[in-house]
């Protein structure tokens, strides 16, 4: 239960989104423009250059900042010059216990840099009188593309549509120059429907030189020229965008396969996502296999009866409320006339068919008004007899408006996503085994879909812009880091060396302890199973517990109590306030101060978890561990020792540690701190988002972490008072050490490439302030961990992975694939027993301690064995696993405050987060209240 994790975000060129679809490396901004051209650098710096000093001033306070030898020119124009990412101080790394051979899905690309794309910015409004300009409705996305399709399509020559790639929105991107004006453009989006005339605006905004790109992969450009990126990336989009559905940065085909229907109206479609990147090798397409679950596109009555259990379009009256929930929401179109256009489901009409009527075209409003029949107008309109009279309709109107039509003359439209979490066992189960693919079958698909017609190398379009793909995955040398050694606990709670298993770098605690175990005498049981069937068996489970924690190194006495409570109790928030006040009053009759923490019993996962954990962490401030009375009934001794390592380390107990010292630089005592922002979903429109920083409070084991959690601004990225949550966690490592950290090693999670610039110069120069005001300047490195790219890796011979075709622990590559000369690398730190691994990308921003490749990439690779609440390495760089933990328990305090304030309430805490008028300072009460932790849990691991 404690394990449960938040949704995570998208990455791209353009906006991330956390609750969403993935996003792509080449996501497009629709709305920028042009900018002047970077800087050119000055000749590229000896790998043995000293480190860079630490920066003395703020930022914003110099004329020049220095970055090794690299100085980012003043232009004498009062602008603020900006930080650039750190440089590759080697040619990579060189330690290792092995190597492997690996293909990489990365497809380098040949482009000719005499080449000129030319960027327009397209405006399309409808052609309205000035009064009914105002209100004029938003065209939507399908109908923009409509727009501009049949401009092209009315004159080819002037608009050549295989030389062109759009958006959808605002940019066209051309190789051959486009007429610019406006033009009218008259479209009848349907059979008996008013034709409309739309003014379409092109302007020629900027002239894109490939030469500039050319310039920049040998080094002789400071920045990136991003919109020739985006440029050639929506280039490679064009493709499929015409011939598949499009999803997010995903593409999907029009049908399923055969076989991959999940039932009830809902089918898999297996489909990709790619981006450019410039990496060592040049430009390089990155292509990767996705899965996701669509609604079929089909009669809407055939997919009720399929979606609902036992439909019965003669017993419609008995499913009305299953069919309206099913079908609410969704994009129909409509068979009985012709037309293109696409209507959402608001509701399900309160009469039947046969019933409906509305006042009739062109009666006279001065006399009384006639009526017609919804069935008598059909008929009379478009010669269609209704079959199904006693059934309701669809009304498919905007706002007050009605658009009544019968269920037997809609269509669902394509494309429309199920949400996998909605699917049954059965169904979830197939999709699972789907989207795991081994690495064998995930290599095979993405060069099927490289080569594809419909894929991004297919067609017409990226050879008319001179852009030739190989469609040979990239080969690399692999790296095997050895796994460090670790610090445990023998029978007897000594402490003792143990090598992992180098093969999946698992450890053992069947004969082993813990580093440090807490010593556990005041606790207490909050049973919500007392009254269910599937209820808790103390009498056998809490000796099993208290065994298996006295066998770890834990002592832990018997619980002082148990306090019973139902699972309705739980969701509901006065009733659970009531409960601790009980919990509380019976700890003050056993006269022990404060418990330690609280197991609380489920018997079953519910909705209630979100507000015992907001109740407990900023109310009343004790621990608690949530499980499930079957699997504690069971007595699994994995399953109790992963209880105790949680107990453990949310006590201040150590798990596990390094048994040799971090591999840094010198003896000085280092901090690491993780950040990250959990955003609400997609059609969230008006939650904040949620960011979480988190640092090691102890060393040299720096395995213990303190968080803090704060709102921000719907769904922006930027962490506000960054360095106030960095100055805070600082405060405490004082406490704890007795001296605050000289060095900070600080993980950023979330960020794309396009936001680089953000992390450096505003959230960089925020915590340095922050850090000025108490006279404080550490050395900092900031590294950048990306989790949502397109890279995977694949051993080139079955020898070269485990026994699952993965590749082993520690890989890790840091040529070829990467930046031409910026610092980074992937490492695939886990062990991928199903599935295909995924490496993380580590990018280094911004480095004060002069780090090489080979220690920074040990260290990683070491911190990612420190996570307490496994055995065995992560994925994730530990203090980024745990911001995540922790941004995602600020989502849920959020969730349970919006559940239990009134309506009213609401809409004021609303109005907080819907946009960028409301400022994150004006909140300070919604921010106190709801994410302020209670001072006893401000700093132990309450989140893992």
């Amino acid at each position: 239960m404690d394990s449960s994790r938040g949704s995570h975000r998208g990455r791209g060129y353009g906006h991330r989104g956390r609750g969403r679809g993935p996003v792509s490396d080449g996501d497009r901004d629709p709305n920028r423009r042009w900018r002047p051209a970077a800087p050119t650098l000055p000749p590229r710096p000896s790998p043995s250059r000293p480190p860079p000093p630490p920066v003395d001033e703020i930022v914003t306070e110099l004329s020049r900042v220095s970055i090794g030898d690299v100085q980012t020119p003043s232009h004498g124009m009062g602008t603020v010059d900006k930080i650039f990412p750190a440089k590759r101080p080697d040619k990579g790394g060189v330690l290792a216990v092995g190597h492997v051979r690996l293909v990489v899905n990365h497809f380098p690309i040949r482009f000719n840099p005499q080449k000129t794309i030319l960027h327009y910015d397209v405006s399309i409004r409808q052609d309205l009188p000035s009064e009914d300009s105002r209100s004029a409705a938003r065209i939507s996305k399908s109908n923009l593309s409509m727009i501009r399709n049949k401009l092209f399509m009315e004159n080819p020559r002037e608009f050549p549509l295989s030389m062109t790639a759009y958006d959808g929105e605002k940019n066209i991107f051309s190789a051959v120059p486009l007429p610019t004006g406006q033009f009218t453009v008259k479209l009848m989006e349907g059979e008996g429907e008013k034709e409309r005339s739309y003014v379409v605006s092109i302007t020629c905004v900027n002239e894109l030189k490939l030469a500039k790109l050319k310039d920049y992969l040998a080094g002789k450009l400071l920045q990136i020229p991003r919109e020739i990126m985006q440029g050639m990336d929506l280039v490679m989009k064009e493709n499929p965008a015409r011939r598949m559905i499009s999803f997010g940065r995903n593409f999907y085909p029009l049908e399923s396969r055969r076989g991959d229907d999940l039932g009830h109206g809902i089918a898999a479609f297996r489909g990709f996502q790619h981006s450019l990147k410039p990496t060592s090798q040049g430009v390089a397409l990155s292509l990767d296999y996705s899965v996701l679950a669509f609604r079929k596109k089909m009669a809407v009555l055939d997919f009720l009866r399929e979606h609902v259990h036992g439909f019965n379009v003669s017993n419609f009256g008995k499913f009305r409320y299953e069919a309206e929930q099913a079908l609410k929401g969704l994009k129909v179109t409509v068979t009985h006339r012709q037309t293109k256009q696409k209507y959402i489901v608001a509701k399900l009409t309160d009469k039947t068919t046969r019933n409906l009527y509305f006042p009739e075209e062109g009666s006279d409003h001065r006399g009384p008004t006639r009526e017609i029949y919804l069935v008598d107008y059909f008929w009379r309109k478009y010669g269609k007899e209704i079959r199904y009279l006693d059934i309701p309709c669809l009304d498919l109107g905007k706002g007050s408006k009605k658009n009544y039509v019968p269920m037997e003359f809609c269509v669902l439209v394509e494309g429309q996503r199920y949400p996998k979490e909605q699917l049954d066992w059965e169904a979830g189960r197939m999709l699972k085994q789907m989207s795991l693919v081994s690495p064998r079958d995930r290599q095979m698909r993405i060069h099927e879909m490289v080569r594809a017609d419909d894929g991004p190398c297919g067609g017409e379009v990226s050879k008319n812009f001179g852009i030739e793909v190989d469609m040979n995955m990239t080969k690399v040398v692999g790296r095997v880091i050895e796994p460090p050694g670790l610090k445990l606990g023998d029978r007897g709670g000594n402490p003792i060396r143990i090598q992992v298993d180098p093969g999946k770098c698992h450890w053992n605690l069947v004969n082993n302890s813990v580093a440090e175990g807490k010593s556990i005498e005041r606790w207490a049981i909050l049973d919500f199973s007392s009254f269910d069937r599937n209820k808790l068996i103390h009498e056998k489970f809490i000796p099993e517990l208290v065994e298996r924690c006295r066998k770890l190194k834990i002592r832990m006495e018997k619980p002082l109590f148990t306090q019973k409570a139902s699972m309705r109790a739980l969701s509901n928030v006065r009733s659970l306030r009531d409960i601790f006040g009980a919990v509380e009053h019976e700890v003050y009759n056993y006269g022990v101060g404060r418990l330690q923490f609280l197991l609380c019993v489920m018997s079953r996962k519910d909705n209630g978890y979100k507000y015992l954990k907001w109740i407990s962490e900023t109310e009343v401030g004790i621990v608690t561990q949530c499980c499930l009375s079957n699997l504690a009934n069971r007595g699994n001794d994995q399953y109790l020792a992963n209880l105790a390592l949680k107990i453990n380390a949310k006590l201040g107990g150590s798990n596990v540690e390094l048994f040799e010292r971090f591999p840094l630089l010198d003896s000085s005592h280092f901090m690491f701190i993780g950040a990250d922002v959990n955003h609400p979903g997609s059609r969230n429109t008006t939650s904040p988002s949620i960011a979480a920083v988190v640092g090691s409070i102890n060393w040299p084991a720096a395995n213990r972490y303190a968080a803090r959690v704060r709102p921000q601004d719907h769904r922006k990225e930027k962490i506000v008072n960054f360095g106030e949550m960095c100055l805070e966690l600082v405060h405490s490592y004082a406490r704890m050490n007795q001296v605050r950290p000289a060095k900070i090693v600080l993980f950023r999670d979330g960020v794309s490439e396009s936001q680089f610039d953000m992390v450096l110069n505003e959230e960089l120069v925020d915590i340095k302030r922050a850090f000025r005001t108490k006279n404080y300047n550490p050395s900092i490195t900031l590294i950048v961990a990306q989790k949502r790219h397109q890279t995977r890796l694949f051993p080139e011979r079955d020898l070269g992975g485990g026994h699952n075709g993965n590749v082993p622990p520690g890989t890790v590559v840091d040529t070829t694939i990467v930046h031409p000369f910026d610092f980074d690398f992937y490492l695939c730190s886990h062990y991928g027993g199903i599935g295909t691994s995924k490496p993380t990308h580590y990018y280094v921003l911004w480095d004060e301690h002069g780090f090489a490749s080979d220690p920074l990439e040990k260290l990683i690779y070491n911190l990612c064995f420190t996570f307490a609440r496994c055995t065995k390495p992560v994925s994730l760089v530990t203090p980024v696993y745990y911001a995540d933990l922790a941004a995602y328990r600020g989502r849920l305090y959020h969730e349970a405050v919006m559940d239990e304030r009134s309506p009213a309430s609401r809409a004021s805490v609303s109005s907080f987060s819907s946009g960028a008028s409301t400022s994150i300072s004006s909140a300070g009460s919604f921010e106190d209240g709801l994410y302020k932790l209670h001072g006893d849990l401000e700093n132990v691991m309450f989140f893992v």
